[in-house]
């Protein structure tokens, strides 16, 4: 789970899940889970607790246990169902624009490509290159390196045509 490439957002949820499930999870514990400072979750903390949506008792001596309350069960129920609608926004939107990519790509005479990129992104261009029939080639060979490629830089993606 360990990246510091989180948002703030994603770590507060991730954060609420963690004391969801241990609410004896101390600073030290979540900030390696989440590849991040403990002052960061500290900050985070802070706000949960200014915002209402944790609370800490003293369980010992020198151990809290947190405590997530109803408007921070609610606010992460909110965040998850906004989190789904925004991940599968962006997944019609990448089909859409893939399948538009893939018309050009046909009307050039070609009728397989490159895929230069990974992750999900590059998940939904195979899945959208299968189902529109277009061949995926992993690697172009140097003798026949006229293979189109679908480049992929974030969340957006190209097409080279000039590979």
């Amino acid at each position: 789970m360990a990246n510091e490439n989180y948002s703030n957002s994603d770590r507060e949820l991730l954060l609420l899940e963690q004391i969801e499930r241990d609410p004896d999870v101390n600073q030290a514990t979540m900030a390696a889970q989440l590849g991040v400072a403990v002052g960061t979750v500290n900050w985070h903390i802070k706000r949960f607790i200014a915002k209402g949506y944790v609370k800490v008792k003293r369980a010992q001596r020198r151990k809290l246990r947190y405590i997530i309350t109803p408007e921070g069960l609610a606010f992460r129920a909110r965040f998850t169902v906004n989190y789904i609608e925004s991940s599968m926004h962006l997944y019609r939107k990448t089909r859409i624009h893939v399948r538009e990519l893939i018309a050009e790509l046909y009307n050039s005479g070609y009728e397989q490509v490159c895929i230069n990129g990974d992750g999900d992104i590059a998940d939904i261009c195979r899945l959208t290159c299968l189902e529109q029939g277009v061949k995926i080639i992993e690697s172009p060979s140097d003798n026949n390196n006229n293979i189109p490629a679908l480049e992929i830089k974030g969340t957006r993606v190209n097409l080279n045509m000039e590979t």
